[in-house]
């Protein structure tokens, strides 16, 4: 036994009793995912957001730029025939 308490040979022990209880597959995928886990603290730590803003702050931000309106075809109705009743109507 060294200094550390644990010798290389009692690690390579420790390291084949883990392999055989859960297969290399398993570890695989458990390693992948404390890595993922790691970079995404790591890149939530870098970014640096900005403090949420008062009602003041927002007063004098100027508004958002409105988006334009599509254009929309306007439908005219088709001219209607002009009949007798139509014109008596219009006599009256």
């Amino acid at each position: 036994m060294g200094l550390t308490g644990i010798s290389i040979w009692q690690l390579l022990i420790i390291l084949a009793i883990v392999i055989v209880l859960f297969g290399t597959k398993r570890l695989k995928t458990l390693g992948s995912d404390l890595g993922g886990m790691i970079k995404g603290f790591k890149n939530s730590m870098n970014s640096h957001e900005d403090p949420p803003k008062t009602d003041e702050q927002r007063a004098q931000e100027p508004p958002p730029p409105q988006q334009p309106q599509p254009i929309v075809a306007q439908q005219t109705a088709a001219p209607q025939p002009v009949t007798e009743k139509a014109d008596q109507n219009n006599k009256v």
